[in-house]
């Protein structure tokens, strides 16, 4: 075989292994960038910058798409969020009872109604990485991304006042204090 013939089945290669890629889904570096553009765009809605943004990147990736996941970021974001909701109430009112204390911390933070809803309103189903087979848009998915948030906030600044402060910004609907990083 001539070398222009060579040359020509090898780019006649790369091109079926380029299309078969993008009709599968995307390619990976389109993959790749719209997820960092839609990370900034997060960053920005929150009012948090990042100074490690792989614990943002772990914070939207589902458990369906990698082991390498937001389950225990999202475990210490629930309780980064149960703790900024305690402190708040006990702050307002130092008689709470214990029953409507929990009923305050169950009504932000239960997956079906508050988590799921702030989760939304921030556009996390775009954003969170599943499977094909996961729906990105079923509460669970939703709120576990948006606790993951905060638990990632808590380790990227080392504290989780920071994360309680961004969930309170988030969660007022941008009303809160804004986070100067």
């Amino acid at each position: 075989m001539s070398p222009r013939g060579s040359l020509f089945i090898m780019l006649l290669l790369v091109l079926v292994i380029c299309l078969s890629s993008l009709s599968s889904k995307q390619s990976p570096l389109l993959d790749s960038s719209a997820f960092s553009m839609a990370l900034d765009t997060l960053q920005n809605q929150i009012n948090y910058k990042f100074s490690k943004i792989d614990l943002l990147r772990r914070a939207m990736t589902h458990s369906s798409y990698s082991q390498e996941n937001n389950k225990a970021l999202s475990i210490l974001g629930e309780r980064v969020i149960e703790t900024s909701v305690s402190l708040s109430s006990l702050v307002k009112d130092i008689d709470i009872t214990a029953k409507d204390l929990n009923n305050k911390i169950l009504e932000v933070s239960r997956v079906e109604t508050s988590c799921a809803f702030d989760g939304l309103q921030l556009g996390l189903q775009k954003v969170v990485r599943v499977s094909r087979k996961t729906n990105s848009s079923t509460p669970a998915v939703v709120c576990g991304s948006f606790r993951a948030i905060f638990g990632a906030i808590a380790i990227d600044k080392g504290n989780s006042d920071d994360a309680g402060s961004v969930f309170w910004y988030v969660h007022g609907g941008g009303s809160g204090r804004a986070m100067a990083m």
